[in-house]
Protein backbone atom coordinates (compact mmCIF):
# COMPACT_ATOMS: atom_id res chain seq x y z
CA UNK A 1 0.00 0.00 0.00
CA UNK A 2 2.69 2.32 1.14
CA UNK A 3 4.22 1.43 -2.14
CA UNK A 4 1.45 2.91 -4.05
CA UNK A 5 2.01 6.41 -2.22
CA UNK A 6 3.93 9.31 -3.97
CA UNK A 7 7.23 9.22 -2.45
CA UNK A 8 7.14 12.87 -0.56
CA UNK A 9 3.54 11.17 1.51
CA UNK A 10 5.77 8.10 2.02
CA UNK A 11 8.35 9.94 3.81
CA UNK A 12 5.99 11.70 5.96
CA UNK A 13 3.78 8.83 7.12
CA UNK A 14 7.15 6.56 8.25
CA UNK A 15 8.92 10.40 9.52
CA UNK A 16 5.13 10.30 11.83
CA UNK A 17 5.18 6.44 12.95
CA UNK A 18 8.52 6.98 14.01
CA UNK A 19 8.27 9.86 15.75
CA UNK A 20 5.04 8.43 17.32
CA UNK A 21 7.34 5.02 18.23
CA UNK A 22 9.90 6.89 20.24
CA UNK A 23 7.42 8.91 22.30
CA UNK A 24 5.40 5.96 23.16
CA UNK A 25 8.90 4.28 24.17
CA UNK A 26 10.59 7.68 25.99
CA UNK A 27 6.85 7.85 28.14
CA UNK A 28 7.46 3.78 29.13
CA UNK A 29 11.03 4.03 29.90
CA UNK A 30 10.27 6.98 32.28
CA UNK A 31 7.50 4.64 33.97
CA UNK A 32 9.99 2.25 34.49
CA UNK A 33 12.33 4.27 35.85
CA UNK A 34 10.99 6.76 38.08
CA UNK A 35 8.02 6.61 40.35
CA UNK A 36 4.61 6.66 39.53
CA UNK A 37 3.29 10.40 40.14
CA UNK A 38 0.93 10.87 43.22
CA UNK A 39 -0.97 13.59 45.27
CA UNK A 40 1.60 15.54 47.59
CA UNK A 41 1.46 13.50 51.04
CA UNK A 42 2.05 15.51 54.63
CA UNK A 43 5.74 14.87 55.71
CA UNK A 44 7.04 13.49 52.36
CA UNK A 45 10.16 15.45 51.08
CA UNK A 46 10.05 15.72 47.36
CA UNK A 47 13.40 17.03 45.90
CA UNK A 48 13.14 20.54 44.85
CA UNK A 49 10.18 20.94 45.88
CA UNK A 50 9.62 20.60 50.00
CA UNK A 51 13.53 21.06 50.27
CA UNK A 52 13.42 24.24 47.72
CA UNK A 53 14.03 26.86 50.25
CA UNK A 54 15.74 24.64 53.56
CA UNK A 55 18.53 27.09 55.14
CA UNK A 56 21.00 26.79 58.00
CA UNK A 57 20.10 28.89 60.95
CA UNK A 58 22.30 31.82 61.24
CA UNK A 59 25.37 31.82 63.77
CA UNK A 60 23.63 35.11 64.99
CA UNK A 61 19.54 34.11 65.47
CA UNK A 62 18.53 35.03 68.89
CA UNK A 63 19.55 32.88 72.25
CA UNK A 64 15.44 33.60 73.59
CA UNK A 65 13.87 30.50 74.81
CA UNK A 66 9.66 30.40 75.62
CA UNK A 67 9.21 28.08 79.11
CA UNK A 68 5.88 26.86 79.42
CA UNK A 69 4.92 28.09 82.70
CA UNK A 70 0.76 27.36 83.00
CA UNK A 71 1.16 25.30 85.92
CA UNK A 72 3.50 27.27 87.91
CA UNK A 73 1.17 30.47 87.28
CA UNK A 74 -1.48 28.87 88.59
CA UNK A 75 -3.02 28.36 85.37
CA UNK A 76 -5.08 25.07 85.00
CA UNK A 77 -6.67 24.99 82.12
CA UNK A 78 -7.71 22.22 80.12
CA UNK A 79 -10.30 22.46 76.91
CA UNK A 80 -12.52 19.93 75.92
CA UNK A 81 -13.55 17.14 78.11
CA UNK A 82 -14.76 13.80 76.78
CA UNK A 83 -15.02 12.12 73.68
CA UNK A 84 -15.00 13.63 70.29
CA UNK A 85 -18.49 12.75 67.96
CA UNK A 86 -16.65 13.48 65.15
CA UNK A 87 -18.84 16.51 64.44
CA UNK A 88 -17.76 20.23 63.24
CA UNK A 89 -18.01 22.45 65.80
CA UNK A 90 -16.52 20.48 68.74
CA UNK A 91 -12.78 20.58 66.68
CA UNK A 92 -12.85 24.36 65.48
CA UNK A 93 -12.58 25.87 69.03
CA UNK A 94 -11.27 27.78 71.21
CA UNK A 95 -9.58 30.68 71.69
CA UNK A 96 -8.47 33.43 74.25
CA UNK A 97 -8.13 37.37 75.21
CA UNK A 98 -5.85 39.66 77.50
CA UNK A 99 -7.34 42.38 78.89
CA UNK A 100 -6.76 44.99 82.14
CA UNK A 101 -10.69 44.17 83.05
CA UNK A 102 -10.19 45.44 86.73
CA UNK A 103 -7.29 48.35 85.59
CA UNK A 104 -4.60 47.81 88.06
CA UNK A 105 -2.10 47.34 85.45
CA UNK A 106 -1.22 43.96 84.68
CA UNK A 107 -3.15 41.92 81.77
CA UNK A 108 -5.62 39.22 82.64
CA UNK A 109 -6.51 36.40 80.75
CA UNK A 110 -9.99 34.92 79.57
CA UNK A 111 -9.97 31.63 77.84
CA UNK A 112 -12.87 30.21 75.78
CA UNK A 113 -13.77 26.60 76.16
CA UNK A 114 -16.24 23.75 74.98
CA UNK A 115 -18.10 21.76 77.42
CA UNK A 116 -17.55 18.51 75.77
CA UNK A 117 -19.39 16.19 72.44
CA UNK A 118 -22.45 18.33 70.86
CA UNK A 119 -24.30 15.36 71.71
CA UNK A 120 -24.73 16.41 75.41
CA UNK A 121 -28.24 16.98 77.27
CA UNK A 122 -28.86 20.75 78.88
CA UNK A 123 -27.99 18.33 82.18
CA UNK A 124 -24.28 17.04 80.77
CA UNK A 125 -23.75 21.10 79.64
CA UNK A 126 -24.84 21.75 83.71
CA UNK A 127 -22.58 19.38 84.99
CA UNK A 128 -19.40 19.52 82.71
CA UNK A 129 -16.12 20.07 84.59
CA UNK A 130 -15.36 22.52 81.53
CA UNK A 131 -16.14 26.26 81.48
CA UNK A 132 -14.54 29.68 80.11
CA UNK A 133 -12.18 30.90 82.76
CA UNK A 134 -11.09 33.87 83.88
CA UNK A 135 -8.16 33.96 85.63
CA UNK A 136 -7.18 37.57 87.46
CA UNK A 137 -3.21 38.89 87.04
CA UNK A 138 -1.28 39.01 90.81
CA UNK A 139 1.19 40.84 89.21
CA UNK A 140 4.00 38.33 90.76
CA UNK A 141 3.74 35.98 87.80
CA UNK A 142 0.99 34.46 88.61
CA UNK A 143 -3.02 34.22 88.27
CA UNK A 144 -5.85 33.68 90.17
CA UNK A 145 -8.96 31.81 88.80
CA UNK A 146 -12.13 34.35 89.59
CA UNK A 147 -14.19 32.81 86.55
CA UNK A 148 -17.05 31.66 89.16
CA UNK A 149 -17.43 35.33 91.84
CA UNK A 150 -16.72 37.44 88.03
CA UNK A 151 -19.71 35.53 86.61
CA UNK A 152 -18.42 35.00 83.41
CA UNK A 153 -18.37 30.86 83.96
CA UNK A 154 -20.23 30.02 80.19
CA UNK A 155 -21.02 27.09 79.36
CA UNK A 156 -21.35 25.67 75.91
CA UNK A 157 -19.55 25.79 72.88
CA UNK A 158 -17.24 28.99 73.06
CA UNK A 159 -15.31 29.46 70.01
CA UNK A 160 -13.48 33.13 70.62
CA UNK A 161 -13.63 36.24 72.62
CA UNK A 162 -12.11 39.91 72.64
CA UNK A 163 -12.45 42.33 75.40
CA UNK A 164 -13.94 45.96 74.70
CA UNK A 165 -15.73 49.38 76.37
CA UNK A 166 -18.69 48.87 74.71
CA UNK A 167 -20.93 51.43 76.78
CA UNK A 168 -17.96 54.16 77.79
CA UNK A 169 -17.74 53.87 81.22
CA UNK A 170 -13.85 52.88 81.19
CA UNK A 171 -14.07 49.30 82.28
CA UNK A 172 -13.59 46.68 79.95
CA UNK A 173 -16.56 44.37 78.61
CA UNK A 174 -16.21 40.60 76.98
CA UNK A 175 -17.87 39.23 74.16
CA UNK A 176 -17.83 35.77 73.35
CA UNK A 177 -18.41 33.94 70.48
CA UNK A 178 -19.95 30.16 70.21
CA UNK A 179 -21.78 27.88 68.08
CA UNK A 180 -25.27 29.05 69.84
CA UNK A 181 -25.98 32.62 70.89
CA UNK A 182 -23.44 35.27 70.93
CA UNK A 183 -22.78 36.33 74.72
CA UNK A 184 -21.86 39.61 75.91
CA UNK A 185 -20.82 40.32 79.73
CA UNK A 186 -20.90 44.59 81.00
CA UNK A 187 -18.40 44.70 83.84
CA UNK A 188 -19.68 46.03 87.14
CA UNK A 189 -16.54 47.60 87.64
CA UNK A 190 -16.55 45.56 91.51
CA UNK A 191 -14.94 42.30 89.84
CA UNK A 192 -18.15 40.98 88.54
CA UNK A 193 -20.36 40.56 85.64
CA UNK A 194 -23.82 40.71 84.26
CA UNK A 195 -24.86 39.03 80.53
CA UNK A 196 -26.20 41.49 78.84
CA UNK A 197 -26.72 39.67 75.62
CA UNK A 198 -30.23 39.45 74.82
CA UNK A 199 -30.65 43.23 76.13
CA UNK A 200 -27.83 44.81 73.80
CA UNK A 201 -28.78 42.96 70.69
CA UNK A 202 -25.60 41.03 70.16
CA UNK A 203 -27.24 37.12 71.52
CA UNK A 204 -30.30 37.76 69.38
CA UNK A 205 -28.84 35.65 66.31
CA UNK A 206 -27.95 32.04 66.58
CA UNK A 207 -25.50 30.32 64.73
CA UNK A 208 -22.00 29.26 64.46
CA UNK A 209 -19.74 32.48 65.45
CA UNK A 210 -15.99 32.19 65.49
CA UNK A 211 -13.63 35.26 65.84
CA UNK A 212 -14.50 39.08 67.40
CA UNK A 213 -13.47 41.81 66.47
CA UNK A 214 -13.85 45.73 68.13
CA UNK A 215 -13.57 48.91 66.09
CA UNK A 216 -14.93 52.04 65.80
CA UNK A 217 -15.69 52.18 62.26
CA UNK A 218 -17.77 54.88 61.30
CA UNK A 219 -15.51 57.26 63.87
CA UNK A 220 -18.20 57.91 65.66
CA UNK A 221 -16.81 57.85 69.25
CA UNK A 222 -18.05 54.23 69.98
CA UNK A 223 -17.08 50.40 69.79
CA UNK A 224 -18.72 48.38 66.90
CA UNK A 225 -18.02 44.92 66.87
CA UNK A 226 -17.77 42.29 63.57
CA UNK A 227 -18.57 38.94 64.01
CA UNK A 228 -17.68 36.26 61.46
CA UNK A 229 -20.14 33.25 60.93
CA UNK A 230 -18.50 30.20 59.73
CA UNK A 231 -21.01 26.93 58.23
CA UNK A 232 -24.87 26.40 58.89
CA UNK A 233 -24.21 23.13 60.75
CA UNK A 234 -26.89 20.44 60.97
CA UNK A 235 -25.77 17.04 61.68
CA UNK A 236 -25.90 15.06 58.22
CA UNK A 237 -28.57 12.23 57.99
CA UNK A 238 -25.77 10.20 56.06
CA UNK A 239 -21.98 10.81 57.58
CA UNK A 240 -20.42 9.76 54.21
CA UNK A 241 -16.83 9.33 54.47
CA UNK A 242 -14.10 10.79 51.88
CA UNK A 243 -10.42 10.08 51.74
CA UNK A 244 -8.12 12.76 52.58
CA UNK A 245 -4.21 12.01 52.66
CA UNK A 246 -4.84 8.25 52.74
CA UNK A 247 -7.17 9.33 56.06
CA UNK A 248 -10.62 9.01 56.06
CA UNK A 249 -12.90 11.72 57.05
CA UNK A 250 -16.55 12.26 57.38
CA UNK A 251 -18.33 14.56 55.81
CA UNK A 252 -19.40 15.76 58.74
CA UNK A 253 -15.90 17.36 59.95
CA UNK A 254 -15.73 18.64 56.66
CA UNK A 255 -16.68 22.20 56.28
CA UNK A 256 -16.98 21.99 51.99
CA UNK A 257 -20.25 19.58 53.31
CA UNK A 258 -22.31 23.35 54.62
CA UNK A 259 -23.53 26.44 53.54
CA UNK A 260 -21.63 29.54 54.65
CA UNK A 261 -22.76 31.49 57.64
CA UNK A 262 -22.95 34.84 56.88
CA UNK A 263 -21.05 37.49 59.49
CA UNK A 264 -22.39 40.49 61.58
CA UNK A 265 -21.99 44.17 62.23
CA UNK A 266 -22.83 45.28 65.21
CA UNK A 267 -23.05 49.21 65.17
CA UNK A 268 -22.97 50.90 68.50
CA UNK A 269 -25.77 53.06 69.18
CA UNK A 270 -24.60 54.92 72.53
CA UNK A 271 -27.34 53.51 74.65
CA UNK A 272 -26.41 50.31 75.63
CA UNK A 273 -27.80 48.42 72.36
CA UNK A 274 -26.21 47.65 69.46
CA UNK A 275 -28.22 47.39 65.35
CA UNK A 276 -26.89 44.82 63.53
CA UNK A 277 -26.01 46.34 60.01
CA UNK A 278 -23.87 43.73 57.69
CA UNK A 279 -25.97 43.66 54.98
CA UNK A 280 -26.34 47.52 54.44
CA UNK A 281 -22.78 48.49 55.14
CA UNK A 282 -21.72 45.69 52.42
CA UNK A 283 -19.72 43.58 54.60
CA UNK A 284 -21.94 40.66 55.45
CA UNK A 285 -19.55 37.83 53.30
CA UNK A 286 -22.34 35.45 52.56
CA UNK A 287 -20.79 33.73 50.28
CA UNK A 288 -17.46 33.15 52.86
CA UNK A 289 -17.25 30.59 55.52
CA UNK A 290 -15.10 32.78 58.11
CA UNK A 291 -12.69 32.31 61.26
CA UNK A 292 -10.68 35.51 61.54
CA UNK A 293 -11.04 39.52 61.02
CA UNK A 294 -9.15 42.46 61.48
CA UNK A 295 -9.70 45.91 61.37
CA UNK A 296 -6.98 48.48 60.06
CA UNK A 297 -6.25 51.10 57.85
CA UNK A 298 -4.14 49.77 55.24
CA UNK A 299 -4.75 52.67 52.93
CA UNK A 300 -3.70 55.15 55.18
CA UNK A 301 -7.22 57.12 54.44
CA UNK A 302 -7.79 57.45 58.09
CA UNK A 303 -10.84 54.81 57.91
CA UNK A 304 -10.09 51.17 59.04
CA UNK A 305 -10.90 48.86 56.53
CA UNK A 306 -11.57 45.21 57.66
CA UNK A 307 -10.10 42.04 55.46
CA UNK A 308 -11.80 38.51 56.47
CA UNK A 309 -10.14 35.40 56.12
CA UNK A 310 -12.36 32.55 55.12
CA UNK A 311 -12.33 28.79 55.17
CA UNK A 312 -12.53 26.92 51.75
CA UNK A 313 -14.10 30.19 49.56
CA UNK A 314 -12.27 33.59 48.43
CA UNK A 315 -10.92 35.89 51.44
CA UNK A 316 -12.69 39.04 51.10
CA UNK A 317 -10.83 42.59 51.75
CA UNK A 318 -13.62 45.55 52.69
CA UNK A 319 -12.24 48.96 51.80
CA UNK A 320 -14.22 51.82 54.25
CA UNK A 321 -15.34 54.44 52.03
CA UNK A 322 -16.25 56.82 54.91
CA UNK A 323 -19.38 56.69 54.86
CA UNK A 324 -20.79 53.78 57.00
CA UNK A 325 -20.36 51.28 53.94
CA UNK A 326 -17.69 49.50 52.09
CA UNK A 327 -16.18 48.20 48.80
CA UNK A 328 -14.84 44.89 48.58
CA UNK A 329 -11.32 45.26 46.48
CA UNK A 330 -10.14 41.62 47.38
CA UNK A 331 -9.73 41.25 43.65
CA UNK A 332 -7.99 44.26 42.27
CA UNK A 333 -5.85 44.35 45.80
CA UNK A 334 -4.63 40.89 44.87
CA UNK A 335 -5.86 38.94 48.57
CA UNK A 336 -8.88 37.48 47.20
CA UNK A 337 -7.27 33.77 47.87
CA UNK A 338 -9.26 30.65 47.80
CA UNK A 339 -7.71 28.62 50.17
CA UNK A 340 -8.53 27.18 54.10
CA UNK A 341 -7.60 30.29 55.63
CA UNK A 342 -7.77 30.31 59.66
CA UNK A 343 -5.63 32.94 61.75
CA UNK A 344 -4.56 36.29 61.10
CA UNK A 345 -1.82 38.63 61.69
CA UNK A 346 -1.12 42.20 60.94
CA UNK A 347 1.87 43.84 61.12
CA UNK A 348 4.84 45.98 59.06
CA UNK A 349 7.25 43.50 59.00
CA UNK A 350 9.39 44.87 56.37
CA UNK A 351 9.74 48.37 58.05
CA UNK A 352 8.26 49.78 55.03
CA UNK A 353 5.75 51.67 57.40
CA UNK A 354 2.85 50.08 55.97
CA UNK A 355 0.78 47.20 57.46
CA UNK A 356 1.08 43.38 55.59
CA UNK A 357 -0.74 40.79 56.32
CA UNK A 358 0.16 36.78 57.35
CA UNK A 359 -2.67 33.81 56.72
CA UNK A 360 -2.48 30.72 58.14
CA UNK A 361 -3.86 27.63 55.77
CA UNK A 362 -4.75 24.31 55.96
CA UNK A 363 -2.21 21.71 55.09
CA UNK A 364 -0.50 21.19 52.08
CA UNK A 365 -1.73 24.77 50.94
CA UNK A 366 1.40 26.63 52.21
CA UNK A 367 0.61 29.82 54.70
CA UNK A 368 0.99 33.35 52.78
CA UNK A 369 2.53 36.65 53.46
CA UNK A 370 0.80 39.60 51.97
CA UNK A 371 3.26 42.26 51.86
CA UNK A 372 1.71 45.42 51.14
CA UNK A 373 3.05 47.90 48.07
CA UNK A 374 1.44 51.15 48.81
CA UNK A 375 5.06 52.89 49.14
CA UNK A 376 5.61 51.40 45.12
CA UNK A 377 2.17 52.24 44.08
CA UNK A 378 2.14 55.91 45.52
CA UNK A 379 5.19 56.25 43.83
CA UNK A 380 3.88 54.94 40.39
CA UNK A 381 1.26 57.30 41.07
CA UNK A 382 -1.15 54.79 41.31
CA UNK A 383 -4.16 54.71 44.23
CA UNK A 384 -4.80 51.13 44.28
CA UNK A 385 -4.13 49.05 47.05
CA UNK A 386 -1.83 45.95 45.90
CA UNK A 387 -0.35 43.29 48.26
CA UNK A 388 2.29 40.33 46.61
CA UNK A 389 2.05 36.97 48.53
CA UNK A 390 5.62 36.28 48.99
CA UNK A 391 5.36 33.76 51.69
CA UNK A 392 7.94 31.55 49.46
CA UNK A 393 10.63 33.99 49.15
CA UNK A 394 10.72 34.83 52.80
CA UNK A 395 10.65 31.10 54.29
CA UNK A 396 7.44 30.70 55.11
CA UNK A 397 5.27 29.55 51.87
CA UNK A 398 6.92 25.67 51.74
CA UNK A 399 8.06 25.06 55.08
CA UNK A 400 4.29 25.07 56.21
CA UNK A 401 2.95 22.14 53.62
CA UNK A 402 2.90 19.63 56.34
CA UNK A 403 0.85 21.33 58.56
CA UNK A 404 -2.67 23.18 59.28
CA UNK A 405 -1.97 26.67 60.94
CA UNK A 406 -4.28 28.49 63.36
CA UNK A 407 -3.73 30.95 65.79
CA UNK A 408 -1.14 33.55 64.59
CA UNK A 409 0.70 37.30 65.31
CA UNK A 410 3.69 39.43 64.20
CA UNK A 411 5.45 40.45 67.45
CA UNK A 412 8.83 41.40 67.85
CA UNK A 413 9.87 38.39 70.57
CA UNK A 414 13.90 39.36 70.58
CA UNK A 415 13.32 43.40 70.90
CA UNK A 416 15.24 43.96 67.54
CA UNK A 417 13.02 46.01 65.56
CA UNK A 418 11.35 43.41 63.37
CA UNK A 419 8.38 41.82 64.11
CA UNK A 420 8.66 37.62 64.37
CA UNK A 421 5.95 35.35 63.79
CA UNK A 422 4.50 32.82 65.95
CA UNK A 423 2.09 30.04 64.30
CA UNK A 424 0.25 27.63 66.19
CA UNK A 425 -0.58 24.34 64.30
CA UNK A 426 -2.98 21.60 64.75
CA UNK A 427 -4.66 18.69 62.84
CA UNK A 428 -8.24 18.62 61.97
CA UNK A 429 -7.88 14.83 60.03
CA UNK A 430 -8.29 12.44 62.85
CA UNK A 431 -5.80 9.99 63.79
CA UNK A 432 -6.58 7.00 61.37
CA UNK A 433 -6.47 4.14 64.05
CA UNK A 434 -8.62 6.23 66.54
CA UNK A 435 -11.21 8.35 65.27
CA UNK A 436 -12.49 9.91 68.38
CA UNK A 437 -8.85 11.97 68.50
CA UNK A 438 -7.34 14.45 66.14
CA UNK A 439 -3.74 14.56 64.77
CA UNK A 440 -1.32 16.35 66.43
CA UNK A 441 1.42 19.00 65.21
CA UNK A 442 4.30 21.11 66.42
CA UNK A 443 4.21 24.95 66.37
CA UNK A 444 6.69 27.37 64.57
CA UNK A 445 8.74 30.29 65.61
CA UNK A 446 9.99 32.57 62.76
CA UNK A 447 12.65 34.98 63.15
CA UNK A 448 12.94 38.04 61.07
CA UNK A 449 16.12 38.72 59.77
CA UNK A 450 15.55 41.53 58.00
CA UNK A 451 13.91 42.52 54.11
CA UNK A 452 16.57 40.69 52.74
CA UNK A 453 16.99 37.19 53.91
CA UNK A 454 13.15 37.00 55.38
CA UNK A 455 12.37 35.00 58.18
CA UNK A 456 14.03 32.13 59.87
CA UNK A 457 12.64 28.89 61.69
CA UNK A 458 14.00 28.96 65.05
CA UNK A 459 11.82 26.56 66.82
CA UNK A 460 14.09 24.09 66.72
CA UNK A 461 16.52 26.06 69.21
CA UNK A 462 13.48 28.05 70.83
CA UNK A 463 12.52 25.53 73.73
CA UNK A 464 11.10 22.37 75.15
CA UNK A 465 7.31 23.43 73.55
CA UNK A 466 8.62 23.65 70.12
CA UNK A 467 9.03 19.75 69.99
CA UNK A 468 6.11 18.67 71.57
CA UNK A 469 3.00 17.76 70.22
CA UNK A 470 -0.25 19.12 70.39
CA UNK A 471 -4.14 20.08 68.97
CA UNK A 472 -2.92 23.48 68.71
CA UNK A 473 -5.61 26.29 67.73
CA UNK A 474 -6.21 30.02 69.75
CA UNK A 475 -3.31 31.94 70.40
CA UNK A 476 -3.46 35.17 72.40
CA UNK A 477 0.27 37.55 73.36
CA UNK A 478 1.08 39.94 75.75
CA UNK A 479 3.32 40.91 78.27
CA UNK A 480 2.04 39.27 81.22
CA UNK A 481 4.91 39.86 83.69
CA UNK A 482 5.44 43.29 82.68
CA UNK A 483 9.08 42.57 82.03
CA UNK A 484 10.16 44.17 78.69
CA UNK A 485 9.73 41.19 76.19
CA UNK A 486 6.08 39.20 75.01
CA UNK A 487 4.93 36.28 76.02
CA UNK A 488 1.93 33.83 74.64
CA UNK A 489 -0.71 32.12 75.57
CA UNK A 490 -1.82 28.93 73.59
CA UNK A 491 -4.72 27.11 73.87
CA UNK A 492 -4.99 23.14 72.45
CA UNK A 493 -8.08 21.72 71.56
CA UNK A 494 -8.91 18.46 73.99
CA UNK A 495 -5.37 19.35 76.41
CA UNK A 496 -4.20 21.54 78.89
CA UNK A 497 -3.28 25.21 77.92
CA UNK A 498 -0.01 26.53 77.49
CA UNK A 499 1.48 29.53 78.66
CA UNK A 500 4.86 30.12 77.08
CA UNK A 501 7.18 32.79 79.19
CA UNK A 502 9.57 34.44 77.00
CA UNK A 503 12.94 34.18 78.60
CA UNK A 504 15.80 36.62 76.95
CA UNK A 505 13.75 38.57 74.82
CA UNK A 506 14.72 41.68 77.22
CA UNK A 507 17.66 41.75 76.89
CA UNK A 508 17.79 44.34 74.30
CA UNK A 509 15.86 47.85 74.49
CA UNK A 510 11.99 47.98 74.23
CA UNK A 511 9.28 50.25 74.78
CA UNK A 512 5.73 49.75 74.90
CA UNK A 513 3.07 52.13 74.98
CA UNK A 514 -0.37 51.61 76.56
CA UNK A 515 -2.73 54.62 74.92
CA UNK A 516 -5.58 55.84 76.83
CA UNK A 517 -8.18 57.45 74.25
CA UNK A 518 -11.72 58.43 75.48
CA UNK A 519 -14.83 56.99 77.59
CA UNK A 520 -15.84 54.88 74.18
CA UNK A 521 -12.83 53.64 73.31
CA UNK A 522 -10.34 54.20 76.26
CA UNK A 523 -7.98 51.66 74.96
CA UNK A 524 -7.92 53.64 71.11
CA UNK A 525 -8.87 51.09 69.02
CA UNK A 526 -7.73 51.63 65.67
CA UNK A 527 -4.88 53.84 66.96
CA UNK A 528 -1.75 54.47 64.62
CA UNK A 529 1.82 54.39 65.94
CA UNK A 530 5.01 55.27 64.17
CA UNK A 531 7.99 55.32 66.11
CA UNK A 532 11.37 56.04 64.52
CA UNK A 533 14.75 55.18 66.59
CA UNK A 534 17.86 55.98 64.50
CA UNK A 535 17.44 54.81 61.07
CA UNK A 536 14.55 52.77 61.97
CA UNK A 537 10.74 53.05 61.66
CA UNK A 538 7.86 50.77 63.16
CA UNK A 539 4.15 51.10 62.75
CA UNK A 540 1.56 49.77 64.57
CA UNK A 541 -2.13 49.90 64.88
CA UNK A 542 -4.26 49.03 68.52
CA UNK A 543 -6.69 46.18 67.75
CA UNK A 544 -5.70 45.41 64.45
CA UNK A 545 -3.90 41.94 65.74
CA UNK A 546 -6.87 39.24 65.01
CA UNK A 547 -5.19 36.07 65.55
CA UNK A 548 -7.47 32.94 65.45
CA UNK A 549 -10.48 33.42 67.94
CA UNK A 550 -8.23 35.51 70.35
CA UNK A 551 -6.65 38.93 71.08
CA UNK A 552 -3.80 40.77 71.96
CA UNK A 553 -2.97 43.03 75.01
CA UNK A 554 -3.77 46.28 73.73
CA UNK A 555 -0.77 47.40 75.07
CA UNK A 556 1.83 48.05 71.83
CA UNK A 557 5.37 46.82 71.97
CA UNK A 558 8.59 47.99 70.48
CA UNK A 559 11.39 46.06 70.47
CA UNK A 560 14.57 49.00 69.98
CA UNK A 561 17.57 46.97 69.57
CA UNK A 562 20.55 48.73 70.37
CA UNK A 563 18.78 52.19 69.87
CA UNK A 564 19.68 54.13 73.08
CA UNK A 565 16.50 56.71 72.66
CA UNK A 566 13.72 56.91 70.82
CA UNK A 567 13.48 59.90 68.57
CA UNK A 568 10.06 60.39 67.60
CA UNK A 569 6.79 58.86 68.92
CA UNK A 570 3.67 59.77 66.44
CA UNK A 571 0.34 59.01 67.35
CA UNK A 572 -2.72 59.12 65.36
CA UNK A 573 -5.89 59.04 67.28
CA UNK A 574 -8.64 57.60 66.03
CA UNK A 575 -10.29 60.95 65.47
CA UNK A 576 -7.63 61.51 63.17
CA UNK A 577 -5.59 64.02 65.32
CA UNK A 578 -2.30 63.54 66.19
CA UNK A 579 0.54 63.79 69.52
CA UNK A 580 3.94 63.67 69.14
CA UNK A 581 6.85 62.72 71.74
CA UNK A 582 10.04 63.03 71.21
CA UNK A 583 13.56 61.70 72.93
CA UNK A 584 12.07 58.68 74.80
CA UNK A 585 14.30 56.74 76.89
CA UNK A 586 13.61 53.22 76.50
CA UNK A 587 13.18 50.22 78.72
CA UNK A 588 9.73 50.88 80.24
CA UNK A 589 6.08 51.34 79.49
CA UNK A 590 4.40 55.12 79.05
CA UNK A 591 0.81 55.13 79.31
CA UNK A 592 -0.19 58.38 76.45
CA UNK A 593 -3.42 59.72 77.09
CA UNK A 594 -4.95 62.56 73.98
CA UNK A 595 -5.39 65.75 76.34
CA UNK A 596 -2.17 65.26 78.28
CA UNK A 597 0.23 67.84 77.64
CA UNK A 598 3.09 66.95 76.06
Amino acid sequence: MLKNLPRRKRQILLTSVSSAVFVVLVVFVMALTSDAEAPYQPGQEIEGITNALARDLPEDYPRVTFTDVAEAAGIDFHHFPGTRTSQLPEDMGSGAAWGDFDGDGWVDLFVANEVGPITMSPEEVERSPASCKLYRNNGDGTFTDVTSQAGVDYRGWAMGAAWGDYDGDGRLDLVVTTHGYNVLYRNNGDGTFTDVSEASGIGKEKGFWSGAAWADYDRDGRLDLYVTGYVQYVKPKENTMTLQYDIENPAAINPSSFAPQRNLLFRNNGNGTFTEMALKAGVANEAGKSLAAAWADFDEDGWLDLYVANDVSDNVFYRNLGNGTFEDVSHPAWVADHRGAMGLAVGDWDNDADLDIFVTHWIAQENALYTNQLAQTRQAGAPALRFLDEADQYGLGQIALDYVGWGTSFFDYDNDGRLDLFVVNGNTLQEPDDETELGVMRSQLFWNRGRTEGFFNVSPVAGDYFNEEYVGRGAAFADYDNDGDVDVFVVNHGGKAVLLRNDGGNQRNWLQVALKYEPGNPDAHGARLRLVAGATTQVRQVGAQASYASQNSPVEHFGLGDATHVDTLEITWPDGSKKVLTDLSPGRRIVVTRDQPL
